[in-house]
């Protein structure tokens, strides 16, 4: 029986993990951890209350509103006060300062991130702070600041899945072969190539230590991976493809921070409304799936906080940047969005309909992973036992 794409796709999240990473941390592996409380933080992209939290119907939201909510602390008003931009805001949600750099990550944030503070005060490797994303422009910088005393040294572990794809299609075309590459059966021996022990870097890895090979079984997985990625008759996201990756690390390592950002609903600005839909579909079964992954495994359940917000709406219908096309009106349905946080610190669920901020996310992260020494404003978020 020929496994469907998601099978294949799970396969290859497995691979890359284990074929870079090497042998899988104890830690994951029996759940004996007394030191560390576990955050998984996930942005979202931009996504409008009147498409998600503001619909009573819960159209697009149907697992957060049936599976997730009902156990959970739900902010209904969490307001991004900074530039709408992806960078710039998850930037200020990892440090708790408002961003105002350049919009594609040519600049580190100001401050030191969540993953630098925890690296620092805790002393813990590499593999304890990971920051996973469907989006490009977030990899370059976002796991160290420019801030004296931190910086790349403490920086977490940056990944994104879909570099497979991207660093193939460039190769093509270095290599004058851009009409060929066009074809998608011609892709395979492209992306094949990207395997290959010296070239592997350019996926996004920056895994310490010494470099690891793929052995055979691996490579062979991959590469049923990859003709799954050109069939088109069994569909998944890059979103999917993330959340698979991302399982594969809480699997292998149970690190105590990571940051997950999906990106499938900014198809809206290719001007597809029932894709920019879609999007927010896959994310609210992605968080789903997510949860569950968290209880299942030995080191996180009992122990650990999903915490996911879209990182803004999107501009209104009728207004010059087309509504849900773009971001960066400075109105409340661009700037307005909504938060959700499950685990050990919500002993109440309940719907907090005052006025947060996502600057109040990093204090309250950094309470619940015990930084002492992180100097952050002793703003947390309402409603959590912390």
């Amino acid at each position: 029986m020929q496994a469907s794409r998601r099978d294949v796709l799970k396969m290859a999240a497995a691979a890359l993990v284990a074929g870079w990473a090497g042998p899988a941390s104890a830690l994951a592996v029996d759940g004996g951890n007394s030191r560390a409380h576990k955050v998984v933080l996930v942005t979202c992209g931009g996504i409008r209350r009147e498409e998600s939290a503001a619909d009573p119907t819960a159209h697009n939201l149907p697992h957060i509103a049936a599976e997730l909510a009902p156990h959970a602390v739900f902010y209904e008003r969490v307001y991004n006060a900074g530039v709408t931009s992806h960078f710039n805001t998850i930037a200020s949600i990892l440090t708790g300062h408002w961003q105002h750099v350049d919009d594609w990550g040519k600049l580190p944030p100001a401050h030191p991130t969540l993953f630098e503070l925890l690296r620092k005060e805790r002393g813990v490797a590499q593999d304890q702070a990971w920051y996973i994303s469907s989006n490009k422009a977030m990899t370059s910088m976002i796991g160290a600041s420019s801030a004296a005393d931190y910086g790349a040294r403490y920086g977490a572990n940056v990944i994104f899945p879909k570099q497979l794809l991207i660093n193939a299609v460039v190769q093509a075309a270095n290599h004058g072969r851009a009409l060929q590459s066009s074809e998608r059966t011609s892709l395979e021996p492209e992306l094949r190539a990207m395997l290959r022990a010296d070239n592997y870097d350019g996926l996004g890895w920056q895994l310490e230590g010494s470099a690891s090979t793929l052995d055979p079984a691996a490579e062979h997985m991959i590469a049923q991976a990859i003709r799954a990625l050109i069939d088109t008759s069994d569909p998944a996201t890059g979103d999917e493809f993330t959340y698979l990756v991302t399982r594969e690390v809480m699997r292998r390592y149970a690190p105590d921070l990571i940051t997950v950002s999906f990106s499938d609903m900014e198809a809206a600005h290719f001007g597809s409304y029932a894709l920019y839909q879609a999007g927010i579909r896959t994310v609210d079964r992605l968080l789903a799936e997510l949860w569950k992954t968290m209880q299942s495994i030995p080191a996180y359940a009992g122990k650990c906080t999903l915490i996911a917000l879209p990182e803004f709406g999107r501009d209104a219908d009728g207004s010059t940047t087309n509504g849900f096309f773009k971001h960066r009106q400075d109105a409340e349905g661009t700037r307005l969005t909504w938060m959700l946080v499950l685990g050990e610190y919500v002993h109440t669920p309940q719907v907090i309909t005052s006025t947060v901020e996502q600057t109040m996310i990093a204090p309250t992260v950094a309470r619940m992973l015990a930084l002492e020494n992180a100097h952050l404003p002793a703003h947390y978020l309402p409603g959590l036992i912390l």
